[in-house]
């Protein structure tokens, strides 16, 4: 009689989700966008400061994509496997190893290492809060995530709106050094809260699951995958005729990976099921052509703001608020509507707008128009990673929800190296006007790309992309 009721009870009398979790969810999921955002007005003055043009700075953005790219799926997949507790912990706490590594280095190699080691202690901050959250839909019987999803954009959406700006103002007041030092209370403040708030695994069956440990972490398709992405992200940083033995390398590592995890009875990235999931297949795709944009944007007109238009790295990272306050609004406004598809338009419609505005702009430009640039810019800023992340919740297996959700952002950074490497060969030595139009062109091609890929898409507004849309 008990058990009729409860399977009856109204949506309205089962529990809710434990708002304990809301804080270290947000907090995780936002330490990389901060280190994201902070180092786009840090990257000129550490190049004055070490001797160094802006196509060596450009290692400090490729080395930290590089470590999160290979590290959130890995990472991702642990979490899948032993919950999120123990990898939310041990990554948070590397990030503030990482920030005082950052804060003591005595040149630029030091400095890369930093922010390889940032990358991959910022790896469990958002599969962690997917898998919480997956959890919490387990648990409760609720599998209405809009709200927390919403919460989620906005909490790095708003990130991104202080991390410029607050990156301007570390500066103004203790240098460079001081946007590494961030990490350290940030990490502190992480790994509390994962400690006294974060679930602890169940302790059921731990010998058995150590004795098939590893059998399900799938370690020969783990190595062979970084093998794959490590050799291609590293000639996506730098592509050259010199370095094609890089593309061999990713091309026959990533043959072995195919044939291992078709073979494998627990495989790292199952790729049958993958191989299947059209929709899923789609959305990594979008995301990768969209973060080319909004990447060589954070960064690349970043750069010029401050060395071919003058401003101050204080009054760049202000140029850029309006762009995030935008982004904010429209994660808010559109978070609780149904579809996706048209978010997915829109945003691609304002990628497009703001390319074409960013190529009438010079030296000598009202700074309206710079402000206008990044105005239009927060328009899919907001969308397009909303409609991303809710896409994958829904179309993602549900025991692999980390993994899948470390896998879009391993898209997502495969589009800021490119932009990041895009970024490099447009401006060479200095980020003058030249090099900003010649990176605005690339970027409208990614545009124009993401815009066929969502015009061409016909599993929008179907399966489980409508499954995703009628949730939240």
């Amino acid at each position: 009689m008990t058990d009729t009721r409860a399977e009856t009870a109204p949506e309205s009398d089962k529990p809710g989700l434990d708002r304990r979790l809301l804080a270290p969810m947000m907090l995780g999921s936002v330490l990389n966008p901060i280190n994201s955002t902070i180092i786009s007005v840090a990257l000129i003055p550490i190049g004055r400061a070490l001797g160094a043009p802006s196509s060596q700075t450009a290692w400090l953005v490729s080395a930290l994509y590089l470590a999160t790219s290979l590290g959130q799926p890995v990472v991702g997949r642990l979490i899948d496997i032993f919950g999120p507790r123990r990898l939310f912990l041990l990554s948070t706490g590397l990030v503030g190893v990482a920030g005082v590594v950052g804060t003591l280095a005595p040149g630029l190699g030091v400095l890369i290492v930093a922010r390889i080691l940032l990358g991959f202690g910022t790896c469990a901050g958002y599969p962690a809060a997917m898998a919480l959250l997956r959890s919490e839909a387990e648990r409760t019987g609720k599998d209405n995530p809009g709200g927390v999803l919403t919460a989620l954009a906005v909490s790095n959406q708003t990130i991104a709106v202080v991390g410029p700006l607050l990156g301007g103002l570390l500066i103004a007041v203790g240098g460079w050094r001081a946007t590494f030092a961030l990490n350290v209370p940030l990490a502190v403040a992480a790994v509390l809260m994962g400690l006294l708030r974060l679930p602890r695994p169940a302790r059921t069956g731990e010998s058995s699951r150590r004795g098939r440990l590893a059998t399900r972490l799938d370690l020969p398709g783990m190595g062979l995958f970084a093998a794959t992405l490590t050799s291609l992200l590293l000639f996506l940083m730098n592509p050259h005729p010199r370095d094609w033995y890089l593309l061999v390398i990713a091309v026959a590592a990533g043959a072995a990976f195919a044939a291992r995890e078709l073979r494998a009875a627990v495989p790292f990235i199952d790729l049958r099921v993958l191989g299947g999931n059209t929709p899923l297949l789609a959305t990594y795709g979008r995301a990768l052509v969209t973060y080319v944009v909004s990447y060589a944007f954070l960064y690349g007109f970043s750069q010029w703001t401050e060395e071919g238009y003058g401003l101050t790295p204080f009054r760049a990272g202000l140029v850029q608020v309006p762009m995030f306050l935008l982004a904010i609004g429209a994660s808010v406004v559109s978070g609780r509507r149904k579809g996706v598809r048209g978010k997915l338009l829109i945003g691609a419609a304002g990628q497009i707008a703001a390319c074409l505005l960013m190529l009438a702009l010079t030296g000598r430009s009202p700074l309206w128009m710079l402000l206008l640039v990044a105005l239009i810019f927060g328009v899919p800023q907001g969308l397009n990673s909303l409609a991303l992340q809710n896409s994958v919740y829904f179309q993602a297996d549900p025991g692999r929800t980390a993994s899948s959700a470390g896998l879009l952002r391993t898209f997502a950074y495969i589009g800021s190296m490119v932009a990041s490497s895009a970024t490099a060969t447009s401006f060479g030595q200095r980020a003058d006007t030249g090099g900003m139009h010649q990176l605005a062109w690339v970027m409208l091609g990614a545009g124009v790309l993401y815009l066929l890929l969502t015009l061409l898409d016909r599993t929008l507004g179907r399966g489980a992309t409508e499954e995703a849309s009628a949730a939240t």
